[in-house]
């Protein structure tokens, strides 16, 4: 059975919701599993329906206007939290270590490969997690220089546990996956988790491609879809 990870994004305290990446348009996150927007609140509703991991992205600590990492140490005590604040450098992922189970290196922040690699040679796998995160079929790096095929072969040398196939413009849409960005991917099938947009449609395509994990948010809040079938 294919594994859901909750996704919540924070923002001021409060989960919120939003389509495509366009941050400064979301709104408080409407949720099945808690009575308000309060993290704390869904990590617990979540855990009562079956969670035993969640995705935490602190939008306020990746675009440098404030954090919520009081909250994330808080919802980690109750799931083990995969955590985005955004990292920059092998310091940046060793302060967030301290609040979440997991943290989350994404393509976006991330200063260098070089910065990466230290990661790798510092730290355990089981701690570690690659964010390719992609927008319109290419590679979203702020500071790497390189071709999504070009980061896919330093991922195959780097070997990680586990690879977030994050297409952004999808998130939130429930539009289905990006089945080109899933295909040029293939041969790390067996590391991948894939986010953006995913409906109860493409959970049954995804199980059936042998996609073992997945990150979902709008069609599981909505509760389109359930945490256990």
């Amino acid at each position: 059975m294919i594994k859901k990870i909750p996704v919540i994004d924070l923002k001021q305290h409060h989960a919120v919701s939003g389509k495509s990446g366009m941050r400064d348009t979301y709104q408080p996150l409407n949720t099945v599993f808690a009575h308000s927007s309060n993290p704390i609140e869904i990590a617990q509703g979540l855990k009562l329906n079956g969670a035993d991991e969640m995705y935490i992205a602190d939008l306020d600590l990746i675009e440098s206007n404030g954090h919520n990492i009081n909250d994330i140490r808080m919802v980690n005590t109750i799931i083990p939290v995969m955590f985005d604040g955004g990292v920059k450098n092998c310091q940046s992922f060793e302060f967030f270590l301290d609040y979440a189970f997991k943290v989350i290196i994404p393509t976006e922040t991330i200063e260098s490969i070089d910065e990466m690699e230290k990661i790798f040679e510092k730290y355990p796998k089981e701690r570690i997690v690659v964010s390719v995160d992609t927008k319109n079929s290419e590679l979203l790096a702020k500071h790497l220089n390189m071709t999504l095929k070009q980061f896919k072969e330093i991922l195959i040398r780097l070997d990680p546990n586990e690879i977030i196939l994050l297409d952004i413009s999808g998130v939130g849409t429930e539009k289905g996956y990006n089945k080109v960005l899933l295909n040029e991917f293939s041969e790390l099938k067996d590391k991948l988790i894939v986010a953006g947009g995913l409906n109860k449609d493409s959970l049954e395509e995804l199980e059936s491609l042998g996609i073992k994990k997945v990150l979902i948010g709008t069609s599981l809040h909505s509760g389109e879809v359930t945490l256990l079938d």
